[in-house]
């Protein structure tokens, strides 16, 4: 795949200056446009086979998405020599305001999806390499084998809005405010965990079996839930924890029953004390403490008060 993509771009890219810049684009650099993994990840794989190549470029970011990377506004079409399109449908109005403003550059589309052959997206394009046309494929998508880099830990998200019963103490807005802002600067996959079970909706877990196995394949559990506390702990999970109601609730209680230290109230909670209990859920330390809760979990039954 790798020498294909080279060889194919340095065939669309003629007739090319020694020095002359290419500038990548695609749906990811447009302000309204959205970014999705497949299209970052073909960019990736495009800009390496540059790269190879030795052919100086940029790639175009949406300021939306990546604040401080290079725009479409920022890079001056008389810059450039070429600009590359990559991945995606050639349609829409945001195609024809980029032929409109690089008119004076060489306009190329690779890995894209033609949906009219006629249209003025795509014959504005000097040249076009389509992944597929009119329902027939034509090439593998270039996301399929980009570089792929070390990716950070899998973490469990579990929230709850509700908990009316606490009233004036309840602190849960503010908890989910901090705690989404704060994990969206992470370097983790986030994926929601939500404890509730639903026969219906696919977004939920159907048995209480299939949520244990959804977290037992993480690496951290974030919650301010007793069961997202109790349950990653069942699997020897490390749980980040916040204590959503003022003065301490179930969640503090339960985590004492238990010991796990890494529970923070919600009137002290703060970024810096998030980003020291992270550190200490990844660390051996934390891993260890873990996997004695899931021990003392799984023999607590035998261990009941009598009643």
């Amino acid at each position: 795949m790798r020498q294909g993509l080279d060889a194919a771009l340095d065939e669309l890219l003629r007739p090319r200056a020694s020095t002359g810049p290419v500038l990548v684009t695609g749906w990811f650099s447009f302000q309204d446009g959205e970014v999705t993994a497949g299209d970052a990840l073909a960019a990736r794989a495009v800009c390496d086979a540059l790269r190879r190549s030795g052919v100086p470029h940029d790639c175009a970011w949406s300021p939306g998405y990546a604040p401080g990377e290079l725009s479409l506004e920022e890079a001056a079409p008389e810059s450039y020599e070429h600009v590359l399109f990559v991945c995606g449908p050639v349609h829409g109005p945001q195609i024809l305001r980029l032929h409109e403003r690089y008119a004076s550059c060489r306009r190329t589309a690779i890995g894209v999806s033609v949906l009219d052959e006629r249209a003025p997206e795509v014959t504005g394009f000097h040249r076009v390499l389509a992944r597929d046309r009119a329902g027939a494929g034509l090439m593998a998508d270039l996301a399929g084998a980009a570089r792929a880099q070390p990716v950070g830990p899998l973490v469990g998200v579990a929230l709850t809005h509700g908990q009316g019963e606490y009233g004036s103490r309840r602190g849960h807005e503010r908890v989910a405010a901090v705690l989404g802002s704060w994990l969206a600067a992470q370097d983790c996959a986030r994926v929601e965990a939500d404890t509730r079970l639903d026969r219906h909706a696919w977004q939920l877990c159907r048995t209480a079996d299939q949520y244990l196995s959804l977290v037992g394949r993480l690496d951290l559990m974030v919650t301010d839930r007793l069961h997202g506390m109790v349950l990653a702990l069942r699997m020897g999970v490390p749980a980040l924890v916040v204590d959503p109601v003022r003065g301490g609730a179930k969640v503090s209680a339960q985590a004492g029953l238990l010991r796990w230290p890494a529970v923070i109230a919600c009137e002290a909670l703060s970024a810096d004390t998030l980003d020291r209990w992270w550190a200490w859920c990844f660390s051996a330390a934390g891993q260890a403490a873990a996997r004695r809760r899931q021990t003392l979990l799984l023999r607590s039954a035998d261990s009941l008060p009598a009643g």
